[in-house]
């Protein structure tokens, strides 16, 4: 709901504020006063193209800003947020929410959305949640297929939106299954060769049977094999170093012996080298144990160990070869083993499951075609009811030979929302044949069939705000009384404001503005005024008229505001 307009130096308006607030507003004025521009102010800050000629001449720029009263967790909050501005808490589950627009005389243009700088697409986007104008060069809400279709499904209420879940449903499914089975049959060729090559693979690493580690232990055990001579000289000389003679030099073993030897001659003589004796027979057990060791290790040196090399180094070629295809060791070809065999297990299976999809495709393709079926019995039948309400409507609103026609047709194509195509058509003229929206009616007789439209799908597709300008162009006495009714029954559930030169209309509104041209043919900030009592009469007899203290227009306009207060 909106709140306030402020307009600073659009057009003629040097400055003015417009309180609005719920209900019905009616705003009326002298020619050129104005009254227009606040449908252009309001289009500005709802996204539309600026142009530089609405600036006021004389002034650098124009300025429009507005307050609004939103949900505060509906999408309208959720997008301001997302596009970094602010709203401020107004009440419970309220939130105030200011969008402005300026305009520079050279063309530039600056949107702010929550006290942020933001693209003019975002007051675009936010826009479409918060106002639907209606005027003879206003973009329709009802002008594409999808909007008429989207008006139409709220219209037909639960019993279609229960269907219509039953089908997206169905319709969800049935895309994924298709798209499964569409990947699996042209990929088919390809996921052939992958199994193909997978299973040379699998056969290749079964036949040479690896063991976990296998080529770390081969290549340790080659290294050993072949160097077998190098190790069995070392091992022999540090055999007789440690135990032998070698070339007239003692042996570590007998030099350790006899220096125990020695020290425990004459330790009796000082306690202290005891432990030292000790120590050295036992460095002397020790390095007879290491003499045995290597002998040991000399004695199981294998005596053939070329023909052994010979087969380690056949085995760690034929790892070697797997090594080369399928990972850098063994353990890693282990790894692609059991990888592959999943896969080719899942590839193995992609026959059986494009049957099961291909039949559960069929299963799927049959509840689709029912439900769609159903779907445009339940619209055809909305349809029909929508156009014959739309129509009373129409009658009592100046259009008695108007008519309006809804079609359902079937698409080309199933989507998410079944395989209908709507059209709300009309006809302006007995005799004529239904148009489209928007074509072979005045911009009058648009805005009163979007009135009766709106009027009737109020009831179960509310919209926030309405604007209507030009809603009463040709028309006057009773159809306008009519058409101040249905607007006043739309307020109930919506904010709706008017541009307005007939008191028949205005006097069903709640809130009403006046907007007056200064002398000098501008319109200021003092030049919009709140009217109430007297004021509001004598405003409404100007409407009447031409003169607001006529005697006989004050008593119209008094007894046009009691016919309106009793409904």
């Amino acid at each position: 709901m909106i709140e306030e307009i402020v307009i600073r130096n659009l057009g003629v308006i040097g400055e003015a504020r417009m309180p609005l607030g719920a209900g019905f507003t009616a705003l009326t004025g002298e020619t050129g006063a104005g009254k227009t521009m606040v449908v252009s102010a309001l289009g500005l800050l709802l996204g539309a193209r600026a142009d530089s000629g609405v600036v006021r001449q004389g002034c650098d720029s124009a300025s429009v800003e507005g307050h609004w009263l939103i949900e505060a967790d509906g999408p309208v909050a959720e997008r301001v947020i997302d596009a970094g501005g602010d709203i401020d808490p107004a009440g419970p589950g309220k939130a105030e929410l200011i969008l402005g627009r300026t305009i520079t005389s050279e063309g530039r243009s600056r949107a702010v959305v929550g006290g942020r700088s933001a693209p003019v697409g975002v007051l675009g986007d936010i826009g479409s949640h918060l106002v639907v104008v209606h005027g003879q060069s206003e973009q329709l809400r009802l002008r594409s297929s999808t909007a008429q279709r989207e008006a139409l499904d709220h219209y037909a209420g639960a019993p279609l939106a229960s269907l219509l879940r039953e089908y997206r449903e169905v319709f969800h499914r049935w895309q994924e299954t298709q798209a499964e089975r569409d990947v699996l049959v042209a990929e088919r060729d390809r996921r052939a060769r992958e199994a193909e090559d997978l299973r040379i693979a699998i056969d290749e690493i079964e036949s040479v049977a690896p063991e976990p580690g296998e080529d770390v232990l081969l290549d340790e055990r080659a290294e050993k094999l072949a160097n077998l001579e190098d190790l069995r000289i070392a091992a022999d000389s540090a055999h007789l170093l440690l135990s032998g003679d070698v070339d007239d030099t003692p042996a570590a073993a007998p030099l350790l012996d006899m220096a125990r030897r020695q020290l425990e001659r004459v330790a009796s003589h000082d306690p202290a080298l005891a432990p030292i004796a000790a120590a050295i027979g036992e460095a002397s057990f020790i390095v007879a144990d290491l003499g045995s060791q290597i002998a040991s290790y000399v004695a199981g040196l294998d005596a053939d160990g070329a023909a052994e090399l010979e087969s380690v180094q056949e085995r760690r070629a034929e790892l070697s070869g797997l090594t080369r295809k399928h990972g850098p060791s063994i353990d890693d070809v282990l790894a692609f083993l059991s990888q592959a065999s999943d896969r080719l297990l899942e590839l193995d299976g992609d026959s059986d499951r494009i049957d099961e999809l291909t039949r559960l495709l069929a299963e799927d393709t049959a509840a689709i075609e029912t439900l769609a079926d159903r779907l445009r019995e339940v619209r055809a039948e909305a349809a029909s009811r929508l156009a014959t309400e739309v129509t009373r409507e129409l009658a009592a609103l100046a259009m008695p030979d108007a008519a309006l026609t809804v079609q359902v047709t079937e698409a080309t194509e199933y989507s998410t929302t079944g395989r209908d195509q709507v059209s709300i058509m009309l006809r302006p003229h007995a005799g004529s044949d239904p148009r489209p929206l928007g074509k072979g009616a005045s911009g009058g007789e648009l805005s009163r069939v979007m009135l009766a439209i709106e009027v009737v799908l109020a009831a179960t597709n509310p919209v926030a705000t309405f604007v209507f300008d030009e809603v009463d162009s040709g028309v006057g006495g009773a159809s306008a009384i009519e058409i101040g009714r249905r607007l006043a029954r739309l307020a109930e559930k919506s904010q709706v404001i008017v541009v307005t030169h007939l008191a028949q209309v205005a006097a069903f509104a709640t809130n009403h503005l006046s907007v007056v041209k200064d002398s000098d043919g501008t319109v200021t900030a003092s030049s919009v005024r709140q009217l109430e009592g007297n004021d509001r009469a004598a405003e409404m007899a100007r409407l009447l008229s031409g003169l607001p203290d006529s005697q006989s227009g004050l008593e119209h306009a008094k007894e046009l505001l009691e016919l309106a207060a009793a409904g």
